[in-house]
């Protein structure tokens, strides 16, 4: 490690001793930002892993959501046509065998349909698509045929899931009220739906051992789950985080909770069943999602902690050829330190007068060039103070060079006092000429600074025997862009300043002249 090309020759000699010292505590930064770096990364790809897994269970949600939708759909369809049906034409009372069979068909037609029933007012089976004998067969204690009962709701209802008292399967149940004309109850048509249709299509999807899906009715009672457990059928899941915290702030999202049913933390998705009161959740392992990610994460901390110490070794031996070069880095030192003072002494000579200290012609220039740049880009004004020492050349040759000089750096001096602030630049044109550049400034405040100038140099009362008064006077040329424009060059404004400078010499010496399209004067 090269000492800081900014250091002293003197500054170099504690700077070659603490060499090594720097460079170990390098070496130790790098070691240490290497292992956060590692850690940063493990902790980002944990991120992108869960974001992917988050979409994973938003896509499957929406699937079982479609899936139970398009499910209950179609029974429902079916449902409203029996309605409409029975409503109009009423049940056969002579021969119910073509519209067992009509039933019997639509069971056939979709695979998820179990069975379709009528029940009449008292709960009593009228028909059914499984069996021909309805005798002694009712549902009055079944929990669809109570709400249709005592509701007067015409819409499709989704009862919790129950046992096939035929056939001894779990089915959910969907079903719809009969009305007389006089709207007075006359009884239910219900389709029951086979639980393992639910299931077989759930199987489908590589959930993970540990992940789950379910379909639950809106008011927290489980339909149905994956992995299917007879005893979380019908159970009351309201209390869970899914419905106590989320349902009620959005009908859809992706949240990750511990599970209720099984104490696993899973990214759970969820959503509201578009028209029926159902809510489906497809929730993925999130310890099952990262567990690719914990083995690549322990594979790149093997190989980042073992890069690490070879990193320290092989620093360790640098730190011996570090000492061996600080003396020669050193003597670099002090040569780059003394070619940077001089490139700097040079660099301020090239931009500064050397008898006046102010800017110099080509500072000067630049500065010009890169105001007037501003100026028109940002539609401001530019003012620009030509100043010219009376009678100077007379001065020389009464007084001599050296004396001219002296009254050159005096009134350099003055002008540079009249800078404010600090984009105004103040510089020697050439010769006895001197120049003040201010951004922001019109005519009026040119000419008071040009006024300022003037004034203080006539109160230096530098004797001047061939000058008219006696004293070293100054005359001043202003000229204003106000503001500058495309149409015109930094020159303009020169020779504009200058044309006033000749005007403040013509119209007698030791005055203010302004030369612009708004303002003509001397003052």
């Amino acid at each position: 490690m090269a000492p800081s090309p900014d250091a002293s020759p003197a500054q170099s000699v504690p700077q070659r001793r603490s060499v090594a010292l720097l460079a170990a505590t390098f070496i130790v930064l790098v070691c240490l930002s290497m292992l956060v770096m590692q850690l940063w990364q493990a902790m980002r790809t944990r991120d992108i892993q869960l974001a992917e897994a988050e979409a994973s269970a938003t896509n499957l949600a929406h699937a079982v959501a479609q899936h139970a939708y398009d499910t209950l759909k179609q029974a429902d369809t079916i449902l409203v046509g029996l309605v409409e049906r029975l409503e109009k034409d009423g049940l056969p009372t002579d021969d119910p065998t073509r519209l067992r069979q009509l039933l019997i068909s639509h069971v056939n037609e979709l695979p998820q349909m179990h069975a379709l029933f009528v029940i009449g007012p008292d709960g009593g089976w009228l028909l059914n698509s499984r069996s021909n004998s309805t005798a002694g067969q009712d549902s009055a204690d079944r929990e669809y045929y109570l709400y249709h009962r005592d509701h007067r709701d015409r819409g499709a209802h989704i009862g919790p899931p129950i046992l096939g008292r035929v056939s001894g399967a779990w089915v959910v149940t969907v079903s719809r009220r009969l009305d007389r004309p006089d709207g007075s109850f006359a009884g239910v048509v219900m389709a029951s739906i086979d639980m393992h249709y639910f299931s077989r299509y759930y199987q489908r999807f590589a959930i993970g051992r540990s992940g789950a899906i379910f379909v639950a009715l809106d008011n927290g009672v489980m339909l149905v789950r994956r992995p299917f457990e007879e005893k979380s059928l019908g159970r009351d899941i309201s209390r869970l985080p899914l419905f106590r915290d989320y349902l009620p702030r959005a009908p859809a999202g992706t949240s990750t909770f511990t599970s209720g049913q099984d104490g696993v933390t899973r990214i759970n998705s969820y959503r509201r069943v578009q028209q029926y009161p159902l809510v489906v959740s497809a929730a993925l392992s999130q310890s099952e999602m990262l567990s690719g990610w914990r083995a690549d994460a322990w594979l790149h901390a093997v190989a980042v902690a073992t890069l690490t110490l070879g990193l320290a070794l092989l620093g360790m031996r640098l730190l011996k050829q570090i000492r061996l070069r600080a003396e020669a880095e050193g003597e670099l030192l002090t040569a780059r330190h003394a070619l940077e003072s001089l490139n700097r002494t040079l660099a301020a000579l090239a931009m500064q007068d050397g008898l006046t200290g102010l800017a110099n012609r080509r500072h000067f220039d630049a500065a010009l060039q890169e105001e007037f740049s501003r100026a028109v880009r940002n539609a401001s004004p530019l003012a620009l103070i030509m100043i010219d020492v009376d009678c100077f050349k007379q001065y020389n040759d009464i007084y001599g060079h050296a004396a001219g000089d002296a009254c050159l750096r005096a009134i350099g001096k003055v002008v540079a006092q009249g800078k404010h602030r600090p984009g105004d630049l103040t510089a020697r044109y050439g010769g006895e000429e001197l120049a003040v550049l201010l951004p922001g400034t019109d005519v009026a405040g040119a000419v008071a600074v040009g006024e300022n100038i003037r004034l203080a140099i006539e109160l230096l009362e530098l004797t001047h025997a061939g000058c008219p008064g006696g004293r070293v006077t100054v005359s001043v040329g202003v000229e204003a862009f106000v503001p500058a424009t495309r149409d015109r060059r930094p020159l303009d404004l020169v020779e504009a300043a200058d044309k006033a400078l000749y005007q403040a010499k013509a119209g007698g010496r030791n005055r203010v002249c302004a030369r612009s399209e708004v303002l003509e004067q001397c003052a």
